[in-house]
């Protein structure tokens, strides 16, 4: 944050025979020298141009003195400098590293104006509607088709050359909420009020961010987001291999039968139940048994198909991970479409499946 500093001490003693000053006139100073760093990664990606982009401005140029790309950057930059709060931006905008980084100027061209945006005028930006109303506040609307294709477009851009295969990360997680906002529910798992947004990755590249209330399930809205980044991806990289991975709260009969139909392959979590344990009965023994031999954790693994009583379309194969720890038994389960012999049971889900935590992708 900018701080201004004034004021001398007459000194501060010596030390190694030099005198040593204590100076506080810096003038203007600022913490947020990050930005700088920021500026030329900005430069090499054109994020925030590209990002800016996706809006539409219906307001008189000669009128504003911010441009939908600078309040965009000013935006980008703050919330990775761990500014999240738009209020900040009311001593922000007065910032000169972030004033020269985002605008380019360290004063306002039109009085009574600061070299930034503060927080209405951000405010009204991350409120734009998809379509402009003609009000004062709705002059700037965005394009939510351009926002979703811009980040498959950045990662298809990250390529020198089509890869083999890629492997698609979905995710939910509860994004924590802390008033009264509309949609707000309780979670029983995160153990408060929250959205619960879906994700979507390969490796580091975020493909899709879906915000959703909590009171959904974990897999809503997947099949839709996936179909639209499979078809961009898809139109660059026609032969690519994918391959979906996720929780058992992806398990789903409707989204496994569209990676079917789409020859996609896939890698989920299973729930357990009774009939699964009951496949494994033998290997869950022998892991005990090692386990209370060696008092180390112990592991075994079996290949089999199976299929729900009503809610699955066909059988699938299913691989079952015995597990003994000193103490307590963990078995677990995963449903692929991954052929047995180039992913046998054990490289499948200790190589492949337990990967998706650090979301990294891996060759197939």
């Amino acid at each position: 944050m900018p701080t201004q500093r004034t004021g001398r001490s007459p000194g501060a003693g010596r030390v190694e025979g030099r005198q040593v000053a204590v100076d506080f006139d810096g003038g203007q100073i600022s913490s947020d020298a990050g930005a700088l760093l920021l500026r030329e990664v900005d430069r090499t990606l054109r994020l925030t141009e590209r990002v800016a982009g996706c809006f539409e401005d219906g307001r008189d140029p000669e009128l504003i003195e911010h441009t939908v790309h600078t309040l965009v950057m000013q935006r980008i930059v703050a919330i990775a400098l761990g500014y999240e709060d738009l209020k900040d931006h009311d001593q922000l905008r007065r910032d000169p590293v972030l004033a020269g980084h985002v605008g380019g100027k360290l004063s306002a061209r039109r009085k009574g104006c600061e070299p930034l945006a503060g927080k209405s005028t951000l405010n009204r930006l991350e409120h734009a509607p998809d379509t402009k109303d003609g009000s004062r506040y709705h002059k700037i609307a965005h394009d939510p088709a351009a926002f979703e294709s811009l980040f498959v477009a950045c990662f298809i851009e990250a390529h020198a050359q089509a890869p083999e295969e890629i492997i698609l990360d979905l995710d939910a997680t509860d994004d924590p909420l802390h008033g009264q906002q509309e949609g707000r529910f309780f979670h029983g798992y995160y153990g408060g009020y929250c959205y619960l947004p879906l994700y979507i990755f390969c490796g580091r590249h975020l493909l899709a961010a879906k915000l959703r209330r909590a009171n959904t399930d974990a897999s809503a809205g997947s099949i839709d987001e996936l179909e639209r980044i499979v078809t961009q991806i898809r139109r660059h990289w026609p032969k690519v291999r994918i391959v979906l991975r996720a929780d058992s709260g992806f398990a789903r009969e409707a989204l496994m039968s569209w990676c079917e139909e789409t020859h996609i392959d896939f890698v989920f979590g299973l729930a357990k139940n009774d009939r699964l344990k009951a496949q494994i009965e033998t290997e869950m023994s022998e892991a005990q048994a090692e386990c209370t031999q060696t008092g180390k954790p112990a592991r075994r693994f079996r290949d089999f198909t199976y299929r729900t009583l009503d809610s699955w379309s066909c059988a699938r194969r299913v691989v079952g991970k015995a597990e003994q720890r000193p103490g307590k038994a963990n078995p677990r389960f995963i449903v692929t479409t991954l052929d047995a012999q180039r992913w046998p049971a054990r490289e499948l889900y200790e190589a492949l499946y337990c990967a998706r935590g650090e979301m990294v992708s891996m060759p197939i």
